[in-house]
């Protein structure tokens, strides 16, 4: 029998599959403010459905609670938690954020959460860490409209607090390398024609992105996560993921365009809200549909973000088996 790895990458390498590969991820709200319990939660999820690749999906804020920021649990549908508390309100704080070691204790659970995940896991499941863009990371740490605010009125100052995140990420990325993950999952969320140009984009993001992913480049299972409308999928000439997820139900590019502009694997095909208000046979519908529009080939089957946690066990179930 081929092994989740094996059909990942054939998948990548374009070979003839015994049937496309299907990865759905979540949050874990409660569970995710411990690395142990996330853990559990994320293997309990993986083998009940058993899907061909592990996305670890903690939450937003690990990645910068070492610096002070707090959030809470207050109910929202996808898993996220809500900030109560950030650290960037003057534009001169910027200037003065610290860079992290991987030994801060919230960067240092995640990798012990990776760990126990591996060790778990095995070594025939792909296993993905999420990683947070620096530009992602700055909106959490300042809230979304001072961040803005900053970036054209105080940019000097936004781009040295870019650098930092973008250090310390890049030494947590490293660090990950060391606990046995395949690849990454790296979330970019203003590359958006609502929030940023392009001319933006390419002046705050993509330095510190492709900083950031140093260390990434010589894992073999990384995915570029595409946030929200009217991206900006052109970028994809300026990194090397061999795998693209965005919201292709709702925004340019369909999976079919996409095919046509990048010659890796695509990542989609459901809508959170199909999985949500629907039911099977919807589900099965649409995902019948995603593997018409790409023939099955250099693509994966999932949805165009995280998978809400009220979605249904039949809805998730009948994506799953939808492979078959």
């Amino acid at each position: 029998m081929i092994t989740h790895k094996e059909r990942i990458q054939a998948c990548l390498n374009n070979q003839i599959l015994d049937r496309p590969p299907v990865a759905l991820w979540r949050h874990f709200p409660v569970d995710d403010q411990d690395p142990k319990s996330l853990a559990e939660a994320t293997l309990h999820f993986q083998r009940t459905y058993d899907f061909d690749l592990v996305k670890v999906t903690p939450a937003s804020s690990f990645c910068m609670k070492d610096w002070g920021v707090e959030d809470e649990w207050r109910g929202h549908t996808e898993g996220t938690r809500q900030y109560t508390k950030r650290v960037i309100h003057d534009p001169r704080d910027w200037e003065t954020l610290p860079a992290l070691s991987p030994d801060a204790p919230h960067l240092a659970g995640q990798l012990a959460c990776l760990r126990f995940l591996r060790a778990e896991l095995g070594p025939d499941v792909p296993l993905l860490q999420t990683i947070f863009s620096p530009l992602a990371q700055a909106k959490n740490l300042a809230g979304g409209e001072t961040l803005l605010a900053h970036l054209r009125l105080y940019p000097e100052a936004v781009l040295r607090g870019l650098a930092t995140i973008a250090e310390t990420t890049r030494r947590f990325v490293e660090a990950c390398l060391d606990t046995g993950i395949d690849g990454i999952f790296y979330a970019i969320q203003h590359a958006q024609a609502s929030l940023l140009t392009l001319e933006e984009y390419q002046r705050f993001g993509l330095p510190h992105d492709q900083k950031t992913l140093e260390p990434a480049q010589e894992l073999w299972c990384n995915l570029l996560h595409l946030h929200g409308h009217d991206v900006y999928f052109s970028l994809l000439s300026s990194f090397s993921f061999p795998i693209v997820n965005w919201h292709d139900r709702e925004t340019y590019p369909s999976l079919s365009e996409a095919q046509q502009l990048f010659d890796g694997v695509t990542c989609g095909g459901m809508r959170q809200d199909t999985l949500v208000y629907g039911d099977p046979a919807e589900v099965r519908e649409e995902a019948a549909d995603a593997i018409r529009q790409t023939n099955g080939k250099r693509f994966i089957l999932g949805t165009g973000c995280v998978v809400p946690i009220i979605a249904s066990h039949g809805n998730i179930s009948a994506a799953r088996k939808m492979v078959e």
